[in-house]
């Protein structure tokens, strides 16, 4: 165990409890991953939500060996009051981290931290440790864990009983996920495995658990099972750290020689796949409220066998139990479901999979000519304002160190290049700042924007967000090395941002991080000064459809408008010139669109092009500001 953990402090929201949880249920499964991990390395402070809540309103189910404190919200910190809970930070105050999936990774990176003998905690974070790292917006799998499903179980929970009938969708969502294929790193050995079991009999090829590891499981009484599938031997082994007999490993020479296609798929053992991840940590304590509603409503679950299976399942894993047990979760044994009558049978085509576009082929096939001139032929072409200080630039060579961009890995033309992009972003941004404001840097990377506006003026508060944490921590270092007592660092999706400020900046803002910019800025009523990047990745999410603007929609259909944005990203300075200028005013296209679509919310926007052009093949740059 390390003893030089820097104090951390946690803050959870608390709005009532309901049988054997805290609502809201992220603050349930913060603690429970807290108790699973047996980590208390962090000051733990519940802040309610209404008025009237008391000490002896919040100490009946929280875990026995956890000190927890009441604090009201106008006692956060500053930075923490600018964000949703949960939230994490730092005893400085000046370093947050934000929203359910940034807390629960780094309460597991932290408890590994301290303790590295703790190898199953950091395996929470799956393959490359990449478990609910992507964000909300753009992944629809951390969109279910982290906001849909704990919502669906909050409103079925207060629904009255004539509105809570049918299973919430986002409920039958992970139904039909558990049902789908795995794919897992190296998959294609363990299917040959599978195929090696099936064509030799399952007993003969299923890894035999030692003594121990049958004492471990024997909560979950797996030994009254008939003998377990491969995919489950090889969830478990995992877990209990033990390998594949050699004897599973070798294989015949004809298993070797079938084709990948031909091999049997996986099934499902946990959320994501074989292995039990924090997602499952996350959907527990959900799934466990909505299971035990629905006992009491008398609900049949036989529509649910795979979410049943896998409830029972998750039990079996050494530790939760135990971490069950210090919240007062009373955790269900439910019967066994093999498969629903077909009277019974949800139909699970009804279910909408958010990612999969209405009727939209996400294929793109064809130039960008009869999109270009169909848009001509409508009036509409790509247009830049002027630029409002083309040749203005700062000194760099008079900066310190930290603060210039070309500190560090990058090249020297590189850097310059920063510096150039920079000085088009920092011009703009001093014209509209006035003293007291506060001027947020979105994905912000490791800071180069956020620290130049920072060391700038001193009379305003920025805030740099971001949601890559090596990133972040790299810019605090650069800001404690330049002494910068005016800004704050904020790891979180943009969603769980949600205080006041006067100015939002972007530099090179991918895909839909630039209208997910521009949304909070217009919701703000703050300025904005956006440099776009990454037009191929835009794509309808729950949030955003394109196109964007009422002119553009009455013209173009979605794939029409793909076509432009796929193109858009083919200004790279190695393409010939005439695919280069197609590819400007591909992005100029896209990014009326959304100027128009800003105006339409009563803000006066410009698209202007940086100087020099070739400080970037992304050289957009938004500059709106409300009417």
């Amino acid at each position: 165990m390390k003893d030089c953990i820097t104090e951390e402090h946690l803050y959870l929201a608390f709005s009532h409890q309901y049988r054997d949880s805290i609502f809201p249920l992220h603050t349930s499964i913060s603690l429970f991953l807290l108790s699973y991990c047996d980590c208390k390395l962090f000051k733990i402070f519940l802040v309610p939500t209404g008025e009237d809540v008391g000490d002896q309103c919040v100490t009946k189910n929280l875990p026995g060996d956890l000190e927890v404190r009441l604090i009201s919200r106008c006692q956060l910190p500053e930075v923490v009051q600018s964000c949703s809970l949960p939230a994490v930070v730092v005893k400085d105050g000046k370093f947050c981290r934000a929203g359910l999936s940034v807390v629960v990774r780094h309460i597991i990176q932290k408890t590994y931290e301290a303790d590295p003998s703790k190898k199953d905690v950091l395996e929470l974070l799956g393959f490359k440790k990449t478990c609910l790292k992507a964000c909300a917006e753009v992944s629809q799998w951390t969109r279910l864990c982290e906001i849909s499903i704990p919502l669906a179980v909050e409103r079925f929970l207060t629904a009255s009983p004539e509105h809570c009938q049918a299973v919430p969708p986002d409920i039958l969502q992970f139904e039909r996920k558990l049902g789908e294929p795995v794919r897992v790193h190296n998959d294609d050995k363990i299917r040959r495995q599978k195929l090696q079991q099936q064509k030799a009999g399952a007993k003969a090829a299923v890894p035999v658990l030692d003594e121990e590891a049958t004492k471990e499981l024997k909560a979950g009484e797996l030994h009254e099972h008939p003998p377990p599938s491969l995919e489950l031997s090889v969830a478990f082994s995992k877990l209990l750290v033990q390998e594949a007999s050699d004897a599973v490993n070798r294989e015949a020479s004809h298993i070797r020689r079938t084709k990948t296609s031909d091999l049997p798929l996986l099934d499902h053992i946990f959320a994501e796949g074989l292995y039990f991840t924090v997602a499952d940590i996350v959907l527990l304590p959900c799934i466990h409220q909505f299971l035990v509603s629905s006992k009491k409503q008398g609900r049949n679950l036989v529509n649910l066998p795979l979410i049943s299976t896998w409830y029972r399942r998750v039990q079996e894993v050494p530790g939760v139990k135990k971490a069950a047990g210090k919240c007062n979760m009373e955790l269900l044994q439910l019967p066994e479901f093999m498969s629903a009558p077909e009277e019974e049978a949800q139909d699970f085509s009804s279910v909408p999979d958010e990612l999969e576009e209405e009727n939209e082929d996400s294929h793109f096939i064809g130039g960008p000519r009869p999109t270009m001139t169909k848009l001509m032929e409508n009036g509409i072409e790509a247009k830049f304002s002027p630029h409002p200080c083309p040749s203005w630039t700062l000194d760099w060579t008079s900066l310190p160190s930290a603060v210039n961009p070309g500190e560090g890995k990058m090249s020297r033309d590189r850097a310059l290049r920063k510096q150039q992009q920079l000085n088009n972003l920092v011009a703009v941004v001093t014209k509209l700042a006035k003293p007291g404001d506060v001027i947020v840097d979105f994905c912000s990377g490791g800071g180069h924007v956020g620290i130049v506006l920072a060391h700038m003026m001193p009379s305003c508060q920025v805030i740099l967000i971001e949601n890559k944490e090596l990133s972040l921590i790299r810019a605090k270092d650069r800001s404690d090395e330049l002494g910068l007592n005016n800004i704050w660092f904020i790891q979180a999706n943009l969603d769980y941002f949600n205080g006041t400020f006067n100015i939002g900046v972007a530099l090179h803002a991918c895909g839909v991080a630039t209208d997910m910019v521009i949304e909070h800025c217009i919701r703000a009523r703050a300025a904005f000064v956006i440099s776009p990047c990454c037009y191929g990745f835009i794509q309808n999410t729950v949030k955003f459809k394109y196109p964007r603007s009422h002119q553009f929609k009455e013209i173009l259909s979605y794939k029409e408008h793909m076509i432009l944005c796929r193109f858009a990203d083919q200004t790279a300075v190695q393409l010939p010139p005439e695919r280069r200028l197609i590819g400007k005013q591909c992005m100029g296209l896209v990014d009326l669109d959304r100027a128009w679509a800003a105006e339409e919310q009563n803000y006066s926007v410009q698209v202007i092009s940086m100087e020099p052009e070739s400080c970037s093949p992304k050289n957009n740059m938004f500059v709106g500001t409300p009417t």
